[in-house]
């Protein structure tokens, strides 16, 4: 992998991102909902998969594997000319008059789909306690309460909605099973977080849509039901991959992307990273450039009891996303 020269390469990379949300955050202050998206990447699904094993998380003892279609050098280029492009239109517009104030606050509803095999708990029934605890972890970490920075996202669940259907269980992703349950499924805007629990398949804890201009019916975070709160999954069972995927749906990417080289995460504050960690690997320091590898960091690969913490670039990241795709 190639070395990245120092924190300032990637500084540059993404103080064009960070100024706008500065720009775009500070003009109105109140808890208000919010809306989806993704770029030029194609959305997820059998027919176009390039985007979203490029945002699956894996358990421990599949992280030597390569993930299919993870974004190359050339969609992260895309994706962010993509978002610098909304942005310059949206500032455009907002000159204008009867412009709509961006959004400093948010409140984004959730419809939960818990998919069953049967109604038992290894069919993939779990309780609503579960579901509850996942929102607060996720009111939790976004808050910055954590440990880390406080971001402007807050949670509120609006519906569960349980589906027994043996044909989408487990749930396979970027088959046409996957494309049937969401587009059966989904609900509400492009402001609206659908999450589908459920087993999933080749060992993967979840996967996520990045956010893009129109709606999209496959939009939404797909996590392993026994990864929330108080579930089976060792190492991975205190809610965090819910709050990883969500990070994507948000349009964070991985810590680790583009590794040592290059713009890396799009983040200036995360320190560069030549692969995802495993287990809380103190001190690990995989590039020359500053900073240790940021392993407690939510879009890192780190078991669930070393993560704690989003930085303020990626709050601020994920805010300019929101104003230019998911805001109304």
């Amino acid at each position: 992998m190639g070395l990245r020269p120092n924190l300032l390469t990637r500084r540059a990379a993404g103080v064009a991102s960070t100024t706008l949300a500065l720009l775009l955050s500070t003009a109105v202050v109140g808890v208000v909902p919010a809306a989806s998206a993704f770029s030029a990447a194609p959305a997820e699904g059998c027919v176009e998969p390039a985007d979203v094993h490029s945002n699956a998380r894996l358990k421990a003892g599949v992280h030597g594997m390569h993930e299919p279609n993870e974004l190359t050098a050339a969609q992260v280029r895309e994706r962010e000319a993509d978002l610098a492009a909304v942005l310059a239109e949206r500032a455009r517009f907002r000159a204008g008059a009867g412009a709509v104030a961006p959004l400093a606050t948010v409140t984004i509803p959730v419809v939960v789909h818990v998919i069953q095999k049967d109604s038992t708990r290894a069919g993939g029934n779990i309780p609503d306690s579960m579901i509850n605890q996942q929102i607060s972890v996720l009111n939790q970490a976004y808050s910055g309460a954590t440990g880390g920075a406080a971001t402007s996202f807050g949670f509120q669940l609006q519906k569960i909605n349980r589906v027994t259907n043996a044909s989408w269980y487990p749930i396979v992703q970027g088959s046409s099973a996957e494309r049937s349950m969401k587009t059966s499924l989904r609900q509400g805007g492009k402001n609206t977080l659908n999450i589908y629990l459920g087993q999933l398949s080749n060992g993967l804890l979840g996967w996520a849509t990045f956010p893009k201009s129109t709606l999209d019916p496959m939009d939404g975070v797909v996590v392993l039901n026994e990864s929330l709160p108080g579930g089976t999954t060792t190492n991975y069972n205190k809610g965090y991959t819910g709050t990883h995927e969500i990070g994507h749906w948000l349009n964070l990417y991985h810590t680790f992307q583009g590794g040592c080289s290059g713009s890396g995460d799009s983040v200036s504050d995360t320190p560069a990273e030549a692969s995802p960690a495993s287990g809380c690997p103190t001190g690990r320091d995989t590039c020359t450039a500053p900073g240790l590898d940021p392993i407690h960091n939510f879009m890192d690969y780190s078991y669930d009891s070393c993560m704690y913490e989003f930085t303020p670039g990626q709050a601020s990241r994920m805010l300019t996303a929101w104003n230019a795709y998911r805001a109304a």
